[in-house]
């Protein structure tokens, strides 16, 4: 192998060539030394090494170099980054509505007010923010065009559309207590209105009722949302729609049609007992006031209700006043009346006159 490489003969090596024959019409020997002049010498620096030498001490070639205060450049930008990074995790603005609730690696630690708070940077400290005095709304049926139906306490279904408004009462519990809060509060709704409608007979949910199934809702809900802390607090519950279902409304209407006419009825019979009462009453209030005036003189008194009373009767009667030493009575009144009534006869009709007659003999 030292007189012959593995791709051809050894050649003279006296030239330092690892070539076949002196020449180079053979394959050159890969562990041989390189011609001089096209690669660096064995053992000596690399490019790189020598780049970055250059680079550091700004040596021949023109290559670039570091500044002299680049590790104070470096640090000028990481306070810079810092003093952005404590800005926006630092300094709050809640707004005059909202509240904002404080964890510090995850635990509750206060609730800041309305205005420009501090707190230890993020992920130490962490702020969320609520606004506590917005009304949200939730309406059932979700879809608005779908029936929802409830059974009440006589065993009648009833198609309800209601609404439900609430907002945020203590942003603590609001956030940390309930994992989703609007749908405990439609869940909450759900059950409540079921069960006050369920305590109501048809009549009272479709009609005269609704706005009690109203307050019972909103104090059920209240009470329910408080047992399980949730922070939310009901402003108020709105039945939009109740009626029977589809199937059966014609019927229902025609039976609150009846229950109308029903309490008109009512209420008419209520008037005119109104308006006996205060007659009967002002007809005692009289009498007291006459028997007052008996008990002062019995006399008088009993004799002007004599005469007021012939002439109440007498005023709508036929009369004749006769005078004493008077024999004769004409009932003239009797008379008048029956000429009156009785219709005037119809003149007859002449009759014919006779034809003579020519006799022939003698008359005696």
């Amino acid at each position: 192998m030292s007189d012959k490489g593995p791709w051809g003969g050894g050649g003279d090596s006296g030239n330092g060539s690892g070539g076949g024959g002196g020449g180079d019409d053979g394959p050159r020997n890969p562990w041989s030394m390189p011609p001089a002049g096209k690669r660096g010498q064995v053992g000596g620096s690399t490019s790189l090494d020598d780049f970055l030498k250059r680079a550091r001490s700004g040596g021949p070639g023109g290559g670039p170099s570091l500044p002299a205060n680049a590790g104070r450049l470096w640090l000028a930008a990481v306070a810079a980054l810092i003093l952005v990074w404590i800005a926006f995790t630092s300094f709050h603005s809640i707004g005059p509505q909202e509240r904002g609730v404080v964890t510090m690696f995850g635990k509750y630690t206060g609730t800041l007010n309305s205005g420009i708070q501090f707190t230890l940077p993020a992920p130490i400290m962490r702020v969320q923010v609520e606004d506590v005095q917005n009304t949200r709304t939730e309406s059932f049926p979700a879809g608005g065009n779908q029936a929802n139906l409830m059974l009440t306490g006589d065993q009648n279904i009833v198609d309800l559309a209601y609404s439900v408004r609430w907002n945020i009462k203590s942003p603590e519990d609001y956030v940390f207590e309930i994992k989703n809060p609007q749908e405990t509060v439609r869940a909450v709704a759900e059950s409540a209105m079921r069960a006050a409608v369920a305590s109501k007979n048809l009549t009272q949910a479709i009609g005269s009722g609704r706005g009690e199934i109203e307050a019972d809702v909103q104090t059920r809900m209240q009470t329910l949302l408080d047992e399980y802390q949730s922070g939310v607090r009901v402003l108020g519950v709105s039945i939009q729609k109740a009626q029977a279902p589809a199937e059966v409304d014609d019927a229902f209407k025609a039976v609150t049609a009846a229950q109308q006419e029903a309490q008109s009825n009512l209420n008419r019979s209520r008037a005119y007992a109104q308006q006996v009462i205060a007659r009967a009453q002002g007809d005692a209030t009289e009498f007291d006031k006459i028997y007052e005036q008996y008990r002062m003189a019995p006399d008088v008194t009993r004799r002007r209700l004599y005469y007021e009373t012939m002439e109440q009767v007498l005023n709508r009667a036929d009369k004749t006043i006769v005078q004493p030493g008077v024999q004769a009575y004409l009932p003239l009144p009797e008379v008048r009346r029956q000429q009156q009534a009785t219709p005037e006869p119809e003149a007859p009709a002449p009759a014919p006159q006779a034809q003579p007659t020519q006799t022939t003999g003698a008359t005696r």
